[in-house]
């Protein structure tokens, strides 16, 4: 852990004055065929073709230390995945994934208002991040808003009309409000 640390901590993360992930004009193709196709597999080749956009940036070090981040979340090493967040949106507030991955690390370890707060913060420089939109409706649940959890699988739809997932919560959902006025 201490040999984790020191390389974390004493890591430099240089700036770049390149445009970071969710700027990429590619985007606005893809989600256009993401409004336009109801083809499975296009949707969710589509899907990951913005996933692979999002997770880019022009500093290679900091996609390194996303992948490594990622790799420690998913190993519940989760003081270490902070940490590595933590960094790189101190250095580069404007990466949009940076804040989302660190919204999903405090939503795993049941911290849902720094999870809404960085989801909210991930929306306010990609509009159009449907796993931000998913995970606030899922952190909405959670906490028994369902109202507002319902908002945001609507906002979710708005931007991938064709997600079955988002279809699927919305109409859970609908039925869960629907049984709360009986």
């Amino acid at each position: 852990m201490r040999k984790f640390n020191l390389l974390v901590i004493g890591f430099l993360i240089l700036p770049c004055l390149s445009l970071a992930d969710q700027t990429d004009s590619r985007l606005e193709s893809l989600f256009t065929l993401l409004r336009n196709t109801g083809d499975l597999g296009v949707l969710r080749a589509t899907e990951a073709q913005i996933w692979e956009l999002w997770l880019q940036h022009p500093n290679t070090d900091v996609e390194q230390l996303m992948q490594l981040g990622t790799e420690r979340m998913n190993l519940r090493r989760y003081s270490e995945s902070l940490l590595i967040f933590n960094r790189i949106i101190e250095n580069y507030p404007d990466y949009a994934e940076a804040w989302n991955k660190r919204a999903t690390l405090y939503y795993l370890v049941g911290d849902n208002d720094a999870s809404i707060a960085d989801i909210e913060k991930t929306l306010a420089l990609e509009p159009r991040h449907f796993g931000a939109l998913s995970g606030l409706g899922l952190v909405y649940i959670q906490r028994n808003e369902l109202s507002k959890a319902k908002q945001a699988f609507e906002n979710l739809i708005e931007v991938h009309p064709n997600s079955p997932n988002a279809r699927q919560n919305l109409r859970s959902l609908i039925e869960r409000l629907k049984l709360e006025i009986i």
